[in-house]
């Protein structure tokens, strides 16, 4: 639903990039691999894809010892690729599945990346509880509610239940508490866009 969303935006900037001089680097955050969403991780992912098959110097030197990069080595390699470039639109689906503890200075980082260089667009998906967080470092930004069909997920998660290999060990109680929790949580999502670019309007 939200992934959904996200990908039309990022193959949209894609197209784009194709036929202007910009470049596009996103990330999909899962739930599933949370422990592996740290700051560090997340700006990597970004800078590889900003990186693609061109290496600078400046990159292949700071992983020549064979050690993880420090944040300000990080920050630093991707000032000096940004500097590079035209324009970058940086996108991360999914920014609360960000660790909680590196969350803060992940939103930090990339606010110094767009002071520093104000071609840099950022557009980022998360549930409504990181959205004043993300206010506090990007003023500027611009929420945009997502409301996925109530119904389409009810119709989806109860077919995956049915097809459930040991349903006694669920009873009709439990079954309702899965299906509330999981609409819960899928219907409440945001698009935050910080600046905003005339790239965003449909």
């Amino acid at each position: 639903m939200g992934r959904n969303s996200s990908s039309l935006v990022i193959d949209r900037l894609c197209d784009q990039a194709k036929e202007e001089d910009i470049v596009v680097a996103w990330l999909y955050c899962d739930y599933k691999a949370q422990r592996e969403h740290t700051v560090i991780n997340i700006l990597g992912a970004i800078l590889k894809r900003l990186v693609r098959r061109a290496i600078p110097d400046d990159i292949r030197k700071a992983f020549e010892e064979g050690r993880r990069p420090l944040l300000a080595d990080l920050m630093r390699i991707l000032r000096i690729t940004i500097a590079k470039l035209p324009q970058v639109f940086i996108c991360i689906d999914g920014l609360d599945e960000c660790l909680p503890n590196d969350f803060p200075k992940l939103l930090e980082s990339l606010r110094d990346i767009v002071r520093e260089s104000p071609g840099t667009r950022i557009f980022l998906t998360g549930r409504p509880h990181v959205w004043e967080a993300v206010r506090k470092y990007f003023t500027k930004a611009i929420a945009i509610p997502i409301t996925p069909n109530e119904d389409d997920i009810r119709n989806y998660v109860e077919m995956k239940l049915d097809r459930d290999d040991t349903p006694d060990a669920m009873d009709n109680r439990l079954r309702g508490e899965i299906v509330r929790i999981i609409l819960d949580k899928m219907c409440n999502m945001f698009v935050g866009v910080s600046p905003l670019s005339k790239m965003y309007t449909y």
